[in-house]
This record gives C-alpha cells, structure tokens and sequence, in this order.
C-alpha cells in the first residue's frame, strides 16, 4: 500500500470510527431523554389487591393504593366486578378509595358480603365511576391512570 492508499484509508477508518461514535452518543442521549420523559411524566395510581380473608359470612378485602398521580383524590369510586372459580359473575360492587392524599400510599378495606374468599376466581376494575381531585373538581381519563396488580391467587385486572 503506498502513503496516499495509507492515508485515504486511515481518512476513511477515522471517519468511520467517528460516525459511530456519534451514533452511539445520539442513541445514548435519546435514550436517556426517552427515560428522564417517561420518570418526569410517570403519573400512576397503583392498585394492588393485597389480601382476602373471611369475615362473618363475607370476604374482606384489603386493597393498597399507590398514588403518584399529579395531584390527590377526595373521592376514587371504582366499580369491581367479582368472578367465580368458573369464571361467572358472583357479584358487582361499588368501592370508595378515596380520599387519596398525592405521593401516599393507604390501605382500603371492603365487604363483599355474600361471597366466601375461596369462591372468587378473579376482580375486574371495570371502571372508575367517580373521580374527584382534591378541590371537589371531577376529573376525565382516572381508568388510564389506574394500575392494577395482586399478592395473593386472586387475580385483579381491567
């Protein structure tokens, strides 16, 4: 290879290793902008069904809510669905979560009477019937915020 092959090679070498360093690093920043968008904007409400237990002819349920919304709730009414073990319908209730205090997490309790635990198959959040901010204004979309998850052999889904 002669000095003008050495150096258009070394030319095209330096340039190629300098593309891809510049790729890297694009990708790298939009990676980390993509990351720092969703953690920024990551506004949920965790709803996990912790526990069931008998309660005097009913099931007692224990549901632990995490609010990382942008704001509180003075009232989070949802509308539960119970499943049987064959999965039909058993029962339908409507639950009060709220008040929900922003950045905080509680634990609700609620009755389904009628139902023993072990006959329950599985809960559907079907949907949030009332949803109030902390100033009494109603508020559009609160489903889409809602998370749902389950310690327990009961699932709870929407």
């Amino acid at each position: 290879m002669n000095s003008n092959d050495k150096q258009h090679h070394s030319k095209r070498m330096g340039s190629k290793r300098f593309r891809l360093r510049k790729s890297i690093g694009c990708w790298l920043f939009t990676a980390f902008a993509v990351s720092a968008a969703t953690a920024a904007g990551a506004e949920e409400l965790k709803l996990e069904l912790n526990k069931l237990e008998e309660a005097e002819g009913a099931c007692r349920a224990y549901l632990l809510f995490e609010n990382r919304a942008a704001h509180s709730f003075q009232s989070l009414k949802l509308d539960l669905v119970m499943f049987g073990l064959d999965g039909v319908i058993t029962k339908r209730l409507a639950i009060e979560g709220g008040p929900l205090p922003k950045d905080k997490t509680s634990v609700k309790l609620f009755e389904i009477n009628g139902l023993k635990c072990e006959t329950i198959g599985r809960i559907l959040l079907n949907d949030v019937i009332n949803c109030q901010n902390s100033a009494g204004d109603n508020l559009d979309g609160c489903i889409e915020l809602v998370t749902t998850s389950s310690k327990n052999n009961v699932p709870l889904f929407k």
